[in-house]
């Protein structure tokens, strides 16, 4: 299946609120932990409004997940506990990410240690 035709059967946070876990009708699964999802954010505060704009997000590593809200049907909303909420995060990313996650989190560990910056605050 393609990303747009992939549907979540299941959105679960964990009761800490620290994972989201999110399963596809095509058998993806994929547990997020909330700071995955802080720093990979598809807000454009997060990742402007192209490549180059992309923002490095540090000091996440205890944020927590406060709320999830619908939009539409093809997204959710994500607020964390540092008051960020601009993230609309459709399933289609969440399928993207579910298979890109250890390549993308490689990355970014790689991308604040070259910059000096911390996971924690």
């Amino acid at each position: 299946m393609s990303d747009e035709a992939s549907w979540p059967e299941e959105i679960r946070v964990s009761r800490d609120k620290k994972t989201l876990t999110v399963k596809f009708d095509d058998g993806i699964s994929a547990d997020f932990t909330a700071e995955f999802l802080r720093v990979h954010s598809p807000s454009a505060e997060v990742q402007g409004h192209s490549r180059e704009q992309k923002q490095i997000v540090s000091g996440k590593q205890s944020v927590a997940i406060m709320k999830i809200e619908p939009v539409g049907n093809y997204a959710v909303r994500i607020s964390f506990d540092d008051m960020h909420n601009t993230g609309i995060f459709s399933w289609a990313y969440f399928h993207e990410m579910a298979g890109q996650k250890d390549e993308l989190w490689a990355a970014y560990l790689a991308e604040i240690e070259d910059k000096n910056l911390q996971r924690g605050a």
